[in-house]
């Protein structure tokens, strides 16, 4: 009877705890104390210090890019991006995203143009690219939704043809790989994020990849209000600076990011596995060729086959503390921002508004235990 009692509670217990969409990752307190020492010893706290400079060495090492420049957020490197391509008039983009790449944009004076996402992969579908293009048009503005590869072959393809730059939102890509080269090196330049919620973070922050030393200069010009020298200021630059503490953070972050990558791969075949005889209920698989990171994990509600609509199956998820995340809904085409432009009208954007209305990310970190997964499995 005792026994009995204290199953029902430790299953009580079990079944009241909140499973979150994501938890950091988070290094070692006690290695991370000996680093603020240092930084203490230095009093050197930002403006590009020693420990900002050993990230950006170790960040083009692991990611396998020529230049980084390191941000304190993940939408300013967007920002400084289409200001040190001097980018104008329109940019064709993705309504499928976090409000940040085209908040960069319209910040910029420039207007986004919304084409529809490919069902398969989420991201910008290249067969609607040319049509959107007007004399207006500047740039390529794609996402690599939840770390998926985009077509960068095709985009670039486009791109040479009517002499469009390219920059990727590459927020969710972090450390994705296709045939054994960074995804970071397609196009004219590439931004990340490292907010507390991606696979590496360094608690807020970002970074904007480039080809060659002269760009790295302008946007590191860009970054510190334009200074080039103690008197010399050469354009209207913004503080987007990381500082040393974060940058001390995301070096140990940066030893642990493979072993937090393998374990949320393991959680994607669990998922995988407990859903694949789900009606209704599919999911994205790994693409060939491509080291994936992970970084969420979406499943897609077929109301008809399922018998509850994604909301329904959401709400029914939250009432039993299993806290998923409708992302990306609504579309930002659907923000009172956007809503007036002509490429944001639903019949424009058909398969982002189906993807939209069915998505929901299931919790994904790399301490997320077996016994979560199967409750989660189970609640679907």
């Amino acid at each position: 009877s005792q026994k009995i009692e204290i199953s029902i509670y430790f299953y009580s217990k079990m079944e009241n705890k909140v499973i979150t969409v994501t938890s950091p990752l988070l290094p070692s307190l006690d290695d991370f104390i000996p680093y603020l020492q240092d930084i203490w010893n230095r009093k050197w706290l930002t403006n590009n210090g020693y420990y900002h400079q050993e990230l950006e060495k170790a960040l083009c090492e692991y990611l396998k890019v020529p230049y980084i420049s390191l941000f304190t957020n993940g939408t300013l490197p967007l920002m400084c991006a289409l200001q040190a391509l001097r980018i104008t008039g329109e940019v064709i983009t993705t309504p499928y995203s976090f409000v940040a790449t085209t908040h960069a944009l319209w910040w910029n004076g420039i207007k986004p143009v919304f084409v529809d996402i490919d069902p398969e992969t989420c991201n910008i579908d290249p067969d609607k690219i040319e049509a959107a293009i007007t004399p207006k048009t500047t740039a390529i503005m794609p996402v690599h939704v939840y770390g998926k590869p985009c077509d960068t072959e095709r985009i670039q393809a486009i791109a040479d043809k009517y002499g469009l730059k390219v920059i990727y939102d590459a927020a969710h890509a972090f450390g994705v790989e296709v045939d054994g080269k960074s995804i970071l090196n397609a196009g004219d330049m590439s931004t990340l994020s490292f907010h507390a919620t991606k696979v590496y973070n360094t608690i807020e922050g970002g970074a904007l990849i480039c080809h060659d030393e002269k760009t790295k200069k302008r946007i590191d010009y860009l970054k510190n209000f334009g200074f080039a020298g103690e008197t010399t200021v050469i354009a209207p630059g913004i503080n987007g600076k990381m500082d040393e503490v974060r940058s001390a953070y995301g070096l140990l972050n940066l030893k642990q990011v493979d072993a937090a990558i393998e374990a949320r791969r393991q959680v994607a075949i669990m998922y995988r596995k407990g859903l694949e005889h789900v009606p209704g209920i599919t999911f994205m698989e790994d693409m060939p060729g491509v080291r994936h990171n992970y970084s969420y994990f979406p499943i897609f509600v077929d109301s008809e086959k399922y018998g509850m609509t994604r909301d329904e199956l959401y709400f029914k998820m939250k009432e039993r503390n299993v806290l998923g995340r409708r992302y990306f809904y609504p579309l930002i085409s659907e923000f009172s921002t956007y809503r007036g432009l002509e490429s944001a009208r639903q019949e424009n954007l058909l398969v982002a508004h189906k993807v939209a209305e069915s998505v929901i990310c299931l919790p994904m970190y790399n301490g997320l235990c077996i016994d979560s997964i199967k409750r989660i499995i189970t609640i679907i």
